[in-house]
């Protein structure tokens, strides 16, 4: 297809995707001629996560294209070009390594991790942004005095665990591994919002269930 077939299907207007190539954010297409190129579905599905990356998630352009730059990294494997994509993506604060709360949470966390054998997570310890993540929370949460500790958390991570099974099988559907990369990079963006919202509309069904409507 040509630039304005792009536009048209895409939604992104041709100067948008002119500066998207340009920044490297979206692969060159096949020169037809000196003026011309020819555009590919591969480069459709890119410019909707590019979409989902900066207009929805709200990413720099130097952020996107880093993700993007681990999402077309063939020298990864498989394991490594999905994490690499999912750890460049905006991560919160690191914990403050001198705060007891900290001390304490990397304490449960560790015993979470064991407790549900995710043992190549807990190996990769603080390597992990998301590792790092939820140190973080879960000493925000010991420092305002909520008692969430590894016992408390050992259920949700077992649920969490059927979740990610679901989604690497969705993954499992996709061709290539940029494909899947891409994929993940997009559920992370897109879909954990709708993982959100159906967890508080699982609560208010239970609680509707347990207590009644009124």
């Amino acid at each position: 297809m040509r630039l304005a077939e792009l536009s048209e299907r895409s939604g992104v207007s041709t100067a948008t995707i002119k500066y998207y190539l340009r920044e490297g954010l979206l692969p060159p297409g096949r020169q037809v001629n000196a003026t011309t190129a020819e555009y590919e579905e591969e480069h459709l599905r890119r410019l909707r996560l590019v979409r989902a990356l900066i207009q929805v998630g709200r990413i720099p352009v130097a952020t996107a294209k880093e993700v993007l730059g681990h999402v077309d990294d063939e020298s990864l494997g498989r394991t490594m070009r999905l994490g690499a994509a999912l750890w460049a993506l905006p991560q919160p604060p690191e914990p403050a390594e001198d705060d007891a709360a900290v001390t304490a949470a990397r304490r449960e966390v560790d015993r979470l991790l064991a407790e549900v054998r995710w043992d190549s997570v807990r190996e990769l310890g603080d390597l992990s942004p998301v590792h790092r993540s939820l140190v973080t929370t879960v000493a925000t949460l010991i420092r305002l005095g909520y008692d969430w500790n590894a016992e408390e958390l050992v259920p949700y991570a077992r649920l969490m665990r059927e979740v990610a099974a679901r989604d690497l099988d969705f993954l499992e559907t996709h061709e290539s591994d940029a494909e899947k990369a891409e994929m993940a990079v997009a559920a992370a963006v897109l879909f954990e919002p709708v993982l959100r919202a159906l967890h508080r509309l699982a609560q208010e069904e239970e609680s509707a269930r347990r207590y009644g409507i009124v």
